[in-house]
């Protein structure tokens, strides 16, 4: 690998010391610009077929695009027909742009008007390569040729959109790509798009739009950065040009190249859903959307429902997200691990103690709701997880609130069964509550009690007669104490000869209503070997909901032992 290294060329970083853009902040919407129709499409293994890109067209106006890039209808007659029949079958609505790309060739640009006929709002996007390498080994230009390309072909574009505009009134507008940007020497990139610029008219009021491709990623963020400020600050009649930015994922790091070109001075960001794409595909502006969104900015998307946006995305693409992917991935708002989940647990808490607007909640960077996910994958259980996530499970899925020294208890009698499977879904550890707890009922099973208080002077005293059953044989017993409680306990402790001690005791609702529910649980303690269990019991009756829970406390400490 050290050897084969070698090979590489490392990019040359822009010689930049005025850079302002490490100082910015995003602060605004950029123009968003979809391209998954287009760039997209062309990088499945099925493309779209018809119905598939009416869905994705409407679910892209949905969602909010204003510009949305329909595809290169002077590559194939499939694209050719798709176009026609967004136009044909009224498809676009008047507030949204069609954007059509096409190469700097004239008889492509000649079809291409041809496709766009009937129109209201148009974006002609028209490039040629620029880079250093493709000009070698492609095109065998020097740059006045490749110049002389890009001139050629925004005249033709001025004069067929002339024309039109004198014919239908449609409303169109241009954008040039110097193909492969971040592989040009900056200067030339400058010089061939103001040359661009020069030929089409562009002004202050009717701007064009510079795209400024990362065609292909070949540096780190901050050098796409650079080049972008450079590029907006040496060219002439800023004001005449909305730059564009179009970054790839080469190098993994598309999201940060786009953020920091945005801090530079780009306007625009064309991208696609989930960053499907070429190669390793274009930006994720979902993603970048929802940074904006964490950070309280408005992304001006209508992004609420991500888990709607994914399944019309994978049934389009035929593509599955994946399970990590930033926002929209099945994992990403999951917490396996038992410090991770416990943080969650606790942050969820103090968020509903404070009653604040202000979501702060540990490792969970926004409020999964806000983007239609759920709570419930928050917390998932497998071996490593620890007693926190145990915990919130229970409380979050089924309402029990366990007191704090019960949490280690069950967990583990959990983390035995995740050693043996792997993940334990929220159902069976329901169902292993259940076994562990509520339905402890051998061999001392709780049948009915009658409570009476006795006042003499300033003390109260209470009877307590239990019947219960004894390995299936009905028995009953009387005891007397300061409460239900400690009545029930001396009664057991002289019935069946044992000594306890109850180290705690809570109760809590688990339903609203008339007919609602309370859990009590009992901690006990056996006086004789130190062991200590917890006992739950619910019921409608709190009284009877813990004198369950101490049946459930004495069959988990005395049971097992016969």
């Amino acid at each position: 690998m050290k050897q084969a290294s070698k090979q590489y060329i490392p990019f040359q970083p822009l010689q930049w010391p005025n850079r302002q853009w490490p100082n910015k902040t995003i602060t605004k919407a950029p123009i968003w610009c979809s391209v998954d129709l287009r760039d997209g499409n062309q990088a499945l293994v099925t493309p779209m077929q018809l119905e598939e890109k009416l869905l994705m067209f409407k679910t892209l106006v949905d969602i909010g695009f204003k510009e949305i890039e329909v595809g290169f209808p002077s590559a194939s007659e499939t694209e050719y027909e798709i176009l026609r029949t967004l136009i044909e079958g009224h498809h676009i609505p008047d507030d949204v742009t069609i954007q059509v790309l096409v190469q700097a060739r004239p008889e492509l640009i000649k079809k291409t008007f041809e496709a766009v006929k009937g129109a209201k709002n148009v974006i002609v996007h028209f490039y040629n390569s620029t880079s250093t390498l493709q000009r070698k080994v492609v095109f065998k230009e020097d740059m006045p040729g490749i110049i002389k390309i890009a001139v050629e072909g925004a005249k033709l574009i001025r004069q067929l959109t002339e024309e039109e505009i004198a014919s239908s009134g449609m409303n169109i507008r241009y954008e040039y790509s110097p193909e492969s940007f971040t592989g040009t020497e900056i200067d030339f990139a400058i010089e061939i798009c103001e040359s661009v610029m020069e030929t089409l008219g562009a002004t202050n009021e009717n701007p064009i739009i510079l795209n400024l491709p990362s065609t292909v990623e070949m540096s780190t963020p901050n050098t796409y950065a650079d080049q972008i400020e450079y590029f907006c600050t040496k060219m002439k009649n800023r004001e005449a040009a909305i730059i564009s930015i179009h970054p790839h994922n080469d190098r993994g790091t598309g999201v940060a190249a786009a953020e920091l070109a945005m801090l530079a001075g780009a306007d625009r960001v064309e991208g696609t859903l989930f960053g499907n794409g070429e190669r390793t595909g274009n930006v994720d502006i979902l993603t970048i959307a929802y940074n904006m969104f964490s950070q309280g900015i408005d992304p001006e998307l209508e992004i609420g429902d991500i888990k709607k946006i994914a399944e019309v995305y994978e049934r389009c693409t035929k593509m599955h997200i994946d399970p990590r992917h930033p926002y929209a991935g099945k994992l990403v708002f999951t917490a396996f691990s038992g410090s991770h989940q416990d943080a969650i647990n606790k942050g969820m808490h103090a968020l509903m103690e404070r009653k604040s607007e202000i979501w702060q909640v540990p490792y969970l960077p926004i409020d999964p709701s806000d983007i239609g996910r759920e709570y419930e994958p928050v917390v998932r259980i497998n071996s490593q997880s620890g007693k926190g996530g145990v915990a919130f499970v229970m409380d979050s899925f089924f309402g029990f609130k366990l007191p704090r020294g019960m949490h280690k208890e069950f967990a583990d009698v959990i983390q035995k069964i995740a050693e043996k499977q792997g993940e334990v879904a929220p159902d069976q550890i329901m169902e292993e509550f259940r076994i562990e707890y509520l339905d402890r009922k051998e061999p001392y099973h709780f049948r009915k009690c009658k409570i009476t208080d006795f006042e003499s002077g300033d003390q109260f005293t209470t009877v307590a007669v239990v019947t219960y059953s004894d390995h299936g044989e009905t028995k009953q017993f009387e005891g007397v104490g300061n409460g239900p409680i400690d009545a029930v306990k001396r009664g057991l402790e002289e019935e069946l000869g044992i000594s306890i001690k109850v180290l705690d005791y809570s109760e809590h609702a688990l339903t609203s209503g008339s007919g609602a529910q309370a859990a009590s649980y009992i901690h006990l303690m056996d006086q004789k070997t130190g062991k200590v269990t917890y006992g739950v019991g619910i019921s409608s009756n709190i009284t009877r909901a813990s004198l369950r829970g101490i049946f459930s406390a004495v069959n988990r400490l005395f049971g097992d032992a016969e």
